[in-house]
Order: structure tokens, then sequence, then C-alpha cells
């Protein structure tokens, strides 16, 4: 647990350290709560990625518990924050451990460069961790690169893949692994997919496909649709977001590369305007590193007393 712990906050200390830790010193810097006080936290919510409409709504929530629970000592608001910024996301729609059905389908969705090959290489190892059994599909043809980096992950974490040559048809692939999945009495079958063709009507169109041929096997397939998007990104993620709601539905995603950036807050926002659960985050690059996203956990590690923590230092 304490591994855990460590890893999902070092993981978000750059947006800390370079945004959040603001808060703690606008509020030690005022002693009553105020219009001038919630505007400062405001703004600085905006410059961490949060976003114009996610900041406003955080602080409209904060100050409706001001106002109600009757808080008057700035030195309360780091808890109310905590609160607020947790209580915004949806939970999450399955345990790992109990999945609702067998086999579990996850498609894994996103443009290239997100990180997704590797989130699926992750997703694999944190499965085959609790003796599921995995099988892979080498859904995205159009690149060889994705093909073979997919199989030398499926190698080094123990998992069966099925593949076929590149430029073959996904939904082909697809439809192999699926009858594979049967045949083999998978727990968990992951389907990667393509980031990028000509257009993006294509890519849309070849992802409605894929989804109808998984329904031929199993009808109530795929059981997740997971976009994996870029920490890095910040709100720009959200337009790519929104295109893959709209074409294919998506019901949960992974923000990965929180690790090396200060735009940790941007998971914030996406949430707010999306109402999508945060399933997975990234916070580094071992098969270890992919954590289950805890809204609580989140918010403590960004919302942390660093004005206070900064002078007992100078103290010692």
């Amino acid at each position: 647990m304490k591994s855990f712990l460590s890893k999902f906050k070092k993981g978000l200390s750059k947006t800390k350290d370079q945004v959040f830790n603001r808060i703690s010193y606008a509020i030690h810097a005022k002693r009553k709560i105020d219009d001038e006080l919630l505007d400062e936290i405001e703004e600085i919510l905006i410059s961490g990625d949060v976003g114009v409409q996610g900041a406003a709504h955080i602080i409209e929530t904060v100050k409706k518990r001001v106002k109600k629970e009757k808080y008057e000592d700035a030195s309360q608001l780091l808890g109310i924050l905590r609160d607020e910024i947790a209580n915004i996301f949806p939970p999450s729609g399955f345990e790992e451990e109990n999945l609702p059905v067998r086999p579990f389908i996850i498609l894994v969705i996103g443009v290239n460069g997100t990180g997704k090959t590797t989130t699926i290489a992750k997703l694999a190892y944190r499965y085959k961790s609790i003796n599921k059994n995995v099988l892979l599909a080498a859904g995205d043809t159009f690149r060889a690169a994705a093909i073979e980096q997919l199989e030398v992950w499926a190698d080094w974490v123990g998992v069966e893949i099925i593949k076929h040559q590149s430029g073959a048809d996904p939904a082909a692939v697809v439809f192999d692994a699926m009858k594979a999945a049967q045949a083999r009495n998978s727990d968990v079958v992951i389907v990667d997919t393509a980031g990028r063709l000509h257009t993006k009507v294509n890519l849309m169109e070849e992802l409605k496909k894929i989804q109808r041929v998984i329904r031929k096997v199993f009808p109530d397939a795929p059981h997740q649709n997971l976009l994996v998007l870029d920490g890095t990104t910040g709100q720009n993620a959200l337009n790519q977001a929104r295109q893959f709601i709209e074409t294919v539905g998506v019901n949960g995603i992974v923000l990965t590369k929180l690790d090396g950036t200060a735009k940790g807050g941007a998971v914030i926002g996406i949430t707010h305007q999306l109402g999508v659960p945060v399933e997975y985050i990234g916070v580094g690059e071992g098969l270890d590193d992919l954590q289950r996203f805890d809204p609580r956990l989140y918010a403590e590690s960004l919302i942390e007393d660093a004005a206070r923590q900064e002078a007992s230092s100078q103290t010692e």
C-alpha cells in the first residue's frame, strides 16, 4: 500500500509543486475567507489546467458550502477544496478482481502518441497479476511497429496475442481474437486499435466496424471502451475525447504521462465536462506504474498544506 501511495503522489508531484502549492500559500496569507481569496484560488486552478468551467464549478460549490456551514477561517478552505475536487469524479464502473462478465472485453482507443500500446501492456500486467487469463488483439494493423511492439509486450508480460500481418483488416484480427477468447476461455480480452487513419472519419468508421464485429460474437461487448489521453496535453485532450465519445462511446478514461507534467489538474476539467470516470492514471514507465484512479487520494495529493510544512521545516 505504501508503494502505491508513494507512486501516486510522486506522479502528481510536478502538478502539486508548480501549481497547487500556491493555493496553500494564498490561504495562509489570509485570515478570513473572502471573495478576493476565492478569486485567487480560482485563478490558480485555471493556471493548473483545470479549465475555466471546472475551476468555476469548484469555487461555486466551495462558496455554497462556506455559506451553508458558516466557515470563516481561511485555513478551513484546504479541507473543503479537497472534498469538492474529489466529489467531481463519477465512481468507477467496475472492479478488476470481480469483473461482471467473462470474457471482459476492453476496447482501447485514442490517437497515436498518447501511450496507448504501453497502456495495454500495463493493463495486461495488472490482470495477469491477479491471475486473470488475458488475451491481446493487435487491431492496429496500419502500423507494423504497433503489432511488433504489442507482440514484444505480450511476450514480456506472459500473455497470448492474436495478430495478422501489417495492412490486414483490423476487424478480421478482432473477430479472430473473439473466437479465440471463446475457445481458450479467456477472462479478459484487450483490443488495440488504430490511432490515425487518412481522415478522422475513416478512423471513427473503422472503430465502429470493430465494435460491430465484436458484437457478432459477444452481443453485449465491448464492456469497456477505454480512452487513452496524454496528460501532458492538458485541456487540449478534451477535443480528442469529445470526438471519440460522440462516435463510439467511452465509459472509462486513462490519463497517461502525469509524472512528466504540471498539467495534472486537467483531469478535473476533463471529467467535469465529460462526466466519464477516470479509471487509471499513468505515473511512470514501469509495468506497475499504471494506477487505479482514486479521487480522494488525487485530491489529497494535490491540495496539501505546503505553507505549514515549509514553516515547520524552517523552524527545525
